[in-house]
């Protein structure tokens, strides 16, 4: 790993309706093409050295969108996840997920367990997909299992820290977010990875998930290497 350069580099990837709609276009049409750069973004990682990559497909709050729209980004989902195996067997990228997706329909289950199985013993980029995720849930769902350890007479009170509570979360075996990138022009975490990103580099770009190139990854980058990471500390 270079010196000052982010393990893990998460992305909200936000603006695709807007997008759309700024074209004269059904938001539809920008989740399509959202999921294009997805592939550009991935490879592009994987290329340059980034360890670890997270995207946030599908919050929590998503749901909450119109039913048609829900509907759309459900197939959509279904499409593209049939379309990775090339990608991930190219690039030597494993991937997981984040998140309940037992929720979604049983193909889309069926489709995320088989793509997570085929690349579990691939050795470069780990690619994860927060899906149906939110921070608030996921930290909600690791301090109830926790507590059932307790009751269970699994761990001691006493020996709860930091780094044992991590052990609950989905992300127990990935290191914290070193770069964090939004686009769309909105500058708020939108509940992810608020465990992870307790000392996040955040970069915000003005545009668009759709206008977002490997450029702009790398502008990202050489801004995270320009700061100086003090963790509290001088």
């Amino acid at each position: 790993m270079q010196e000052n350069f982010p393990e893990h580099v998460a992305i909200i990837m936000d603006g695709n309706g807007r997008w759309a709609t700024s074209l004269g276009k059904k938001r539809t049409y920008g989740h399509y093409i959202g999921s294009l750069i997805v592939n550009k973004i991935t490879e592009s990682a994987a290329k340059i050295g980034i360890k670890y990559l997270t995207l946030y497909a599908f919050s929590t709050e998503n749901w909450r969108r119109p039913k048609s729209e829900v509907m759309f980004l459900m197939a959509l989902l279904k499409t593209q996840l049939g379309k990775k195996e090339a990608l991930f067997r190219e690039n030597d990228i494993q991937f997981r997920v984040i998140g309940d997706f037992s929720v979604f329909d049983d193909r889309i289950v069926a489709m995320i367990n088989g793509l997570m199985s085929k690349t579990k013993n691939n050795k470069g980029m780990r690619l994860t997909l927060a899906l149906n995720y939110g921070g608030k849930h996921e930290i909600a769902r690791a301090a109830k299992r926790l507590c059932e350890d307790v009751k269970n007479g699994n761990i001691k009170i006493c020996d709860i820290d930091e780094a044992l509570f991590k052990n609950y979360l989905y992300t127990f075996d990935m290191p914290d977010v070193d770069l964090l990138i939004r686009t769309g022009g909105e500058k708020r975490v939108s509940n992810f990875l608020l465990w992870q990103s307790s000392y996040a580099e955040f970069v915000f770009f003005d545009k668009y998930w759709p206008e977002f190139t490997e450029d702009d990854l790398v502008l990202a980058i050489d801004e995270f290497k320009r700061r100086k990471r003090r963790f509290g500390g001088l």
